[in-house]
């Protein structure tokens, strides 16, 4: 995770356990696709890999984040229609 402090971005991360390559690609192109994560946002994603689970990072600096919780609320709609539930999310400034 990153920093919290200053205007050093942070980040939202999903990890997205039993989520094969097929499933991963058709996430990400909803989320590609998806004014929500448009600018000041970025989406860094890490496809599913042997030994590795796929991985979607909301990255947003401190002052995005309204727009960051927004994104993660959405992210969360969007994995749950693809079945993927979601156990924990960590948002920075809410520990």
């Amino acid at each position: 995770m990153f920093r919290s402090d200053s205007g050093v971005p942070q980040g939202i991360a999903f990890t997205l356990d039993g989520v094969d390559d097929l499933g991963f690609a058709r996430i990400l192109n909803d989320v590609m696709h998806d004014a929500a994560f448009g600018r000041p946002l970025q989406i860094q994603a890490q496809e599913p890999r042997a030994g590795h689970v796929a991985r979607l990072t909301v990255v947003f600096r401190p002052e995005h984040r309204p727009a960051a919780v927004d994104a993660m609320q959405r992210l969360k709609t969007i994995l749950l229609r693809h079945g993927v539930q979601v156990d924990s999310i960590h948002v920075p400034g809410e520990d």
